[in-house]
């Protein structure tokens, strides 16, 4: 009888601890749209996991690469845009010296990154010229 006990505590434990045993996967939990929703709704509404999920995606080739996409479309509709995204990359910059480098070395491999800086160093030399 004592023995009996022994092995259905045993197996009471044994299925207790395997029942409390987290095994979701990430990508069922992200391809319900709702749960996904709230997921990013979250992220976005905390300064701490956003900025986490930024310093996730700026590390990620594939997302850095999407993320620069997206950011040219709308800048090209969007000149305003444009101009501040630049401003605060550079005052990001001042503070960072490797993303300063890292950022000169991606616009020195793409052309039409190059032909917009010469671009705006035109219009900043104009602006300059009108001033004096």
């Amino acid at each position: 009888m004592n023995l009996i006990q022994k092995v259905a505590l045993t197996l009471v434990l044994i299925a207790s601890f395997v029942s409390c045993q987290s095994t979701t996967d990430p990508k069922q939990t992200l391809s319900n749209s709702v749960s996904r929703k709230a997921i990013m709704e979250t992220i976005a509404n905390d300064a701490a996991m956003s900025k986490e999920m930024m310093q996730t995606m700026m590390s990620n080739a594939n997302s850095h690469k999407m993320m620069m996409e997206h950011h040219a479309v709308m800048m090209k509709d969007d000149p305003a845009m444009m101009k501040g995204m630049m401003a605060d990359m550079m005052e990001a910059c001042k503070k960072d010296t490797n993303m300063m480098s890292d950022m000169c070395k991606k616009i020195m491999e793409n052309q039409p990154m190059m032909d917009m800086m010469h671009k705006m160093k035109g219009e900043k030399m104009e602006g300059m010229n009108h001033k004096m």
